[in-house]
């Protein structure tokens, strides 16, 4: 085995399948769906609070919302930081993968000091969230989606935590027996290149 497959199977493996999750099931994806939905759904609040007569629910629910993000990205940062020890160093796959933790740290630093300065700011009696509060989260997400295209370049480009081709391939074998077998003769005669005559 060369080096380049040797460091690509080291990543398909978890540093702790209690920590990270099983071999073909990782824990990070699941937990970064946390803040991404609070955070989506906070800038919805926000864009919402200015438009409304009575904000207060919002600018109340979007600040709580961020918070909830704020503690399911540090859940999530624990959990890809071990991912990231399964990543050989000196790799374009290692180099994604710091920049993409660091984005992610960057945005939820933000996000963390959005909602001190919302909780400092206090709430107003009938004002939306401020445009500056608003521009923080409105940043600090268009950089959430950047590391969110790194780490999908992660997973389908360079699968990291991606169990084996022979391994996915159990989820595409056929029905056993007589049926089976027409199956697999019709995908090889759909295959076959067809004449271009008559």
């Amino acid at each position: 085995m060369n080096s380049e497959l040797k460091d690509l199977h080291q990543a398909k493996r978890p540093v702790s399948g209690a920590l990270a999750g099983p071999y073909g099931h990782p824990f990070h994806p699941l937990l970064v769906t946390v803040p991404i939905g609070a955070w989506v759904s906070s800038l919805v609040f926000d864009i919402a609070s200015r438009a409304v007569g009575r904000p207060a629910f919002l600018t109340h629910g979007s600040a709580w919302l961020i918070a909830i993000g704020v503690l399911g990205a540090l859940a999530a940062a624990c959990v890809g930081f071990l991912d990231l020890f399964a990543v050989p160093t000196g790799t374009p796959a290692h180099r994604t993968a710091l920049t993409h933790m660091a984005l992610n740290l960057a945005v939820t630093v933000a996000y963390a000091a959005g909602f001190a300065w919302r909780q400092g700011a206090g709430y107003p009696e009938g004002r939306g969230v401020g445009y500056g509060q608003l521009a923080l989260s409105v940043v600090a997400l268009a950089v959430l989606g950047l590391s969110g295209y790194l780490g999908g370049k992660l997973a389908y480009r360079y699968g990291v935590r991606v169990a084996e081709e022979s391994v996915q391939a159990e989820g595409y074998r056929t029905t056993s027996g007589p049926e089976g077998a027409r199956r697999h003769d019709a995908r090889r005669h759909d295959a076959r290149p067809h004449d271009a005559g008559p």
